[in-house]
């Protein structure tokens, strides 16, 4: 299958006419944001490896993924998977919220309730992320069939990767969006290995496009380290998905240049050749070489921009650690509407037992992933 691509390895244009009409603005935040990603990366692995934090998964390599939330209006959902930190933060999740989720105290939105890199925040309908791998994509499915019904004119987008199409919500979520229109985006990031797993060894169809002909819809292969031809793809299959012809498949064809998380080291599984010919599409560089050739940027807003992001992320965590523990009330709230008399009578005796005792000893082990 041929693959979109908008912009070479070294910034300049495959073909003008494929060029979004974007402007000055949207290019300039499209970098922003894939930059602070890339650098929030390098400071969350630092992080987990001084023992601030207990994990955290990266996306170096697939900042281009960004280009699709550019596609995305304020009313659409979004089911992600681990590594979807641009879509996020461009989306409009504070750069506050992401952090405090890492350390999991007062200031995290989900009160320490979810692993560390398991994101959410409701205001721009990002669902949070699931553990077990693909169930996202029946989620998502149904929550766009569900707008169908509603007669609403949105969609849901929901990121998954190549290992994911192995698994049994992958074929349950894209054969019921099939059967009924759902209006939902499919999106795989093909970054060629499911944990150490390389993507031949868990699927004889290579070309995870593909895919999408059994269930009845189209299926497109972008360079996903191509943020324009992402940009574009996506935005292709949100106005077919609006205007009622149901779902797509991206095959967003890149390279996860760290590790799998926190806990993994690629050095076991994944060539030094490999790695040193996927750096040379690095979608950072690319992008950066296609806005100076539009003499849209240069090297000094570049540097500029750079120590700009790092105070801002070092200013961050400071207010972040400083945050105490979520509050012993919060262990029985957000469940119900109307708390239970049991429940009550729970909550109360523990904070009876905690104004007696004064505090109470973290026992808890360290993260075990």
């Amino acid at each position: 299958m041929e693959i979109v691509q908008i912009l070479k390895p070294d910034g300049t244009l495959v073909n003008s006419s494929l060029e979004p009409k974007l402007s000055q603005e949207q290019l300039k935040k499209l970098y922003h944001y894939m930059v602070l990603t890339r650098l929030m990366d390098e400071r969350g692995l630092m992080m987990q490896r001084q023992g601030k934090i207990g994990f955290y998964v990266t996306s170096t390599g697939q900042e281009a993924i960004v280009g699709g939330a550019l596609a995305l209006e304020k009313d659409d959902w979004v089911f992600p998977a681990y590594r979807e930190h641009a879509v996020g933060l461009f989306l409009g999740m504070p750069l506050k919220i992401f952090i405090a989720q890492l350390f999991g105290n007062s200031e995290d939105a989900n009160k320490g309730r979810q692993m560390p890199n398991h994101f959410a925040y409701a205001p721009i309908h990002y669902v949070s992320i699931s553990s077990p791998i693909a169930t996202q994509v029946a989620q998502a499915a149904g929550a766009a069939m569900a707008m169908k019904l509603k007669k609403q004119k949105t969609v849901c987008i929901t990121y998954f990767g190549d290992g994911g199409t192995s698994e049994n919500d992958f074929h349950a979520g894209m054969n019921f969006a099939g059967v009924y229109k759902a209006p939902c985006i499919f999106y795989c990031s093909n970054n060629q290995y499911a944990i150490s797993v390389p993507v031949e060894k868990q699927t004889a169809q290579q070309q995870i496009s593909e895919k999408a002909k059994a269930y009845g819809f189209p299926g497109i292969r972008v360079d996903g380290n191509d943020v324009l031809a992402v940009y574009k793809v996506v935005k292709d299959a949100v106005d077919r998905a609006k205007r009622g012809e149901g779902p797509t498949l991206v095959e967003s064809y890149t390279f996860r240049m760290g590790p799998h998380s926190s806990s993994d080291d690629p050095t076991r599984y994944c060539p030094k050749s490999k790695l040193d010919e996927w750096a040379k599409q690095d979608p950072i560089k690319r992008f950066k070489a296609y806005l100076i050739n539009k003499k849209l940027w240069s090297e000094k807003e570049d540097a500029a921009l750079i120590g700009k992001i790092k105070q801002e992320i070092s200013d961050v965590i400071t207010e972040v650690t400083q945050a105490k523990p979520p509050a012993l009330s919060t262990l029985f709230e957000d469940v119900y509407k109307e708390m239970p008399l049991t429940l009550q009578w729970q909550k109360e005796a523990l904070l009876e037992e905690a104004k007696q005792k004064g505090s109470f000893k973290d026992s808890s082990e360290a993260f075990p992933l």
